[in-house]
Parts: C-alpha cells; structure tokens; sequence
C-alpha cells in the first residue's frame, strides 16, 4: 500500500502510460461515437468548415448497403466454422503434446511458431499453395495444368485438381481456403493455453481413472475436458472475438480484392467493410459500421460469458 503522502510519485510514474492510453485509446472511442452520429460525416468536408446533423443516417446507410449483408455473413461464417474446429483441433493436439515426454519442448516451439510469424506472409504462402500457376497445352486438345502443391497432393491420390482461389474459382472453394488457413493460424496460441492448463491438472485424477481401469475417451470426456472447461471457454470466447476481426488472412491470400480476379470482395468481411468505407473517406459511414461490429462481438460474447457459467468448472 503506498503511503497518502507519496501517491502523488506513483501518479507521475503512471502518468506517461495514462497519457498515451488517453491519446490512443480513450479519444479515439469517443472519437469514433462522435463521428457515428454525425450525418454523412467526412474528415474533409469537416476540415473544410462543413458541420454535420446529428443523427442514425449512417446506421441506415451502412445497413441497407448492398455489400454489407454479405461482409457479415462472410464473418459470421467464418467464425461459426473455424472456432469449433481450431478448439477441437487444439484440445487433440495438446492432449497428445501433454502425453509425449522426450520432444514436448521441440514440438511445442514448432506448433507455436507460426503465432509469432507474419500473418501476411502466411497467407501469401497459403495462396501459392492453393493456386493454380498456370496452363499450357500438350498434345491437341489436351490442357495440362501447373498446379499448385495441395491441388498435387490431391491428383497424387486420384483427384482432379480443384480451382481453389484462381479466376472462375467457387464460394464453396474460396471459404474453404480461408477456413483451412484461419484455422491453421488459430491453432499455436490455443494449443498453448490448453497445454498449460492440461499441466496444471492434478495428476491424482488420472492415476485414479487408471486404477479403474477408465478408457482414455472416457478421461477425456469426463475428467480432461470438464477440467479445462476454464481454458476451452477462454480459448472460444478470444477465438469469437478474433473471428469477428477477421482481415488480414483474406489480404494475405486473395489481395486487396478480397476475392478471385473475377469476384472482388467476394470474402469481405465487416473490418474489410470498414476500411473500404475510410478509403473513401466516409469516416461517418466507418464508424456507424465499428459500433456495429463492437455491438454484434458484445453480444456474442455475453452469450458465450452465459453459456460457460453453466458449463465451465472452477
């Protein structure tokens, strides 16, 4: 406790990070309300003297917007198919991790190395992957096609290859690029929370659950997964709020386009929604969309908090 007479040092050490927080944090919230309830509002015009009605014009305009309908389900989607599967996916692999001794710290710096790389250039490797380099002709009326190596791996086994990401590409085949790769990109941190969690677990349960002679699923269902329930709540909560924020992994892998050649903004989502709308600088229109986005992840978010007060285990 420091003492009456002295809080006022610990108020000037604080002082540089209330700042900054103040600067970039707290304004810029305050900031973006204030522009959300401002008529068409736009930094140049605003620069330029104009002033604004106060008003839900940009809540309207943003809603009855022909592309926004699809940037939310692009978001919803995502979020609702990459979430489980990452979580599932994550709780098998750090089970296993958990159960093998010799190389645990190798196979943990491996599984958590892409957390640590750039999400850009994960997905432009992703993409050459996923791509369709090219086509030339062979013999008369025979098309050979350069494929990528997942379109290889898949001719290797008998399959015709798949245009994933390329011109005339599906919606089915776009989002499933996408699902693989945000889930692949979700999988270190999940796996790194959940594998500490699992060694935190008491080990008497299980020396318990062996004397019984309980099968390894039935420890998993019923003494795992029940005891992790704290982390695997915490892992689905951040993985929703990140889904919702889903950006940067479309970039990497199908451009600024948002989509195939012939499909721009085909996988928009709600942010790539609102940096087209700064782009041309409707700031107003931006702003109206984030409160939209803040209020959808608010709710979802509660449900989940709901949801885990009866399901999770402290």
């Amino acid at each position: 406790m420091v003492d009456s007479k002295q809080q006022w040092k610990a108020w000037v050490y604080l002082a540089p990070a209330l700042v900054l927080l103040l600067v970039f944090t707290v304004w810029p919230i305050i900031n973006t309300v204030r522009m959300a309830f401002l008529e068409n509002y736009s930094g140049l015009k605003a620069a330029g003297g104009e002033t604004f009605a106060f008003g839900l014009g940009n809540f309207t305009k943003v809603i009855e917007y022909r592309r926004f309908l699809n940037c939310l389900k692009n978001t919803v989607l995502l979020c609702v198919w990459t979430v489980p599967i990452s979580t599932v996916l994550a709780l098998l692999i750090a089970v296993a991790l958990n159960a093998i001794k010799p190389l645990q710290k190798a196979l943990q710096t491996i599984f958590f190395l892409p957390y640590v790389t750039n999400s850009i250039a994960i997905g432009m490797v992703f993409a050459a992957m996923f791509n369709i380099v090219g086509s030339f002709y062979g013999t008369p009326n025979e098309i050979i096609v350069t494929a990528g190596i997942v379109n290889n791996v898949i001719e290797f086994f008998g399959g015709e290859h798949v245009n994933w990401i390329n011109y005339g590409s599906s919606y089915v085949a776009n989002m499933t690029v996408m699902i693989v790769y945000i889930v692949w990109n979700e999988l270190p941190f999940k796996i790194l929370v959940l594998l500490g969690g699992l060694q935190s677990i008491n080990r008497q349960y299980y020396d318990a659950a062996k004397v019984d002679g309980t099968s390894r699923r039935r420890v998993l269902t019923r003494i795992t997964v029940p005891l992790l329930s704290p982390m695997l709540a915490y892992v689905v909560i951040t993985g929703f709020i990140g889904g919702f924020k889903e950006y940067t992994s479309i970039v990497g892998i199908f451009g600024e386009n948002m989509g195939p050649p012939d499909e721009a903004g085909r996988l928009n989502t709600m942010v790539g929604f609102i940096y087209d709308a700064l782009s041309t600088n409707s700031q107003g229109r931006a702003s109206a969309a984030a409160l939209i986005l803040f209020a959808i992840i608010l709710v979802v978010t509660l449900v989940n908090l709901s949801v885990s007060k009866k399901r999770v285990h402290y």
